[in-house]
């Protein structure tokens, strides 16, 4: 549990590097996600600093982001500052009751601490309501984006960060038994093809934003991203300039009855 929130609250202090570097999600994964939603009133629930919020305002959604990082919120409000979103938690939304179509959590639902936060997005859910939570994921069925995993480490690219490891990852989440409030229909899984243009540069301070390298002792980090680097340069893949980092948006979803 200490381990969870020390990596959980790490992100405010990389926010605007977090909001340069980390990619946004795939229109068609998100379109699936709110596929049975009764209507577009939607919450971005740990929303960090509007990766999914932009996605769901560029498909007309009604959105309301709520994060609990100071520091994250105001990068969100910056970027969109017509988009309602307010501080508060998973585990203590600030909102009412049976007031939102979907309950959506970008690379955030295995922040929650779902004995309590199952119950509060249950209650803030309208009857028939969506919950779904999408991950970014490195397509590892690519040899060089394998071996980028290989030399990271799991600090870099951890648990949910690569498609095998997130298909086993979100399989054990259990989304339906979240309390007594409501009850939910069978956990669905899917992923959607997704990239994003990096250079070695740009790839290495995307994965500084990870949270397992932004809780390393600055040597340790430093010499990490180092032998990301020197993968990266050595690769024909991605040595010469830019190039596509393969990707896919996983997407879990449960249905409110």
């Amino acid at each position: 549990m200490e381990e969870r929130l020390l990596l959980g609250s790490s992100f405010g202090a990389a926010a605007a590097a977090y909001a340069e570097h980390r990619p946004d999600y795939a229109q068609a994964a998100v379109r699936w996600a709110l596929e049975f939603a009764p209507g577009l009133r939607v919450l971005d629930l740990g929303a960090g600093t509007g990766k999914l919020t932009a996605t769901l305002v560029a498909l007309g959604a009604d959105v309301v982001a709520v994060e609990p990082d100071s520091a994250m919120l105001a990068e969100l409000r910056r970027v969109l500052p017509a988009v309602r979103a307010l501080p508060g938690s998973a585990e203590a939304i600030p909102l009412p009751d049976a007031s939102v179509d979907a309950v959506l959590a970008g690379n955030a639902l295995h922040w929650f601490d779902m004995a309590v936060a199952g119950p509060e997005m249950a209650r803030v859910l309208a009857p028939g309501g969506v919950l779904a939570g999408l991950w970014n994921v490195l397509d590892d069925r690519v040899d060089w984006v394998a071996g980028l995993e290989r030399v990271s480490g799991s600090a870099a690219i951890g648990p949910r960060d690569t498609l095998s490891s997130w298909r086993a990852a979100t399989a054990d989440m259990h989304l339906p038994n979240i309390g007594l409030v409501a009850r939910f229909g069978s956990p669905e899984q899917a992923e959607f093809p997704h990239g994003q243009r990096r250079t070695v540069d740009s790839l290495v301070a995307t994965l500084a934003t990870r949270a397992g390298m932004l809780v390393m002792p600055k040597r340790d980090r430093e010499a990490a991203l180092g032998g990301i680097r020197a993968f990266l340069a050595s690769r024909p893949e991605t040595g010469r300039g830019e190039f596509t980092l393969p990707m896919l948006t996983g997407v879990l979803r449960v249905r409110r009855l």
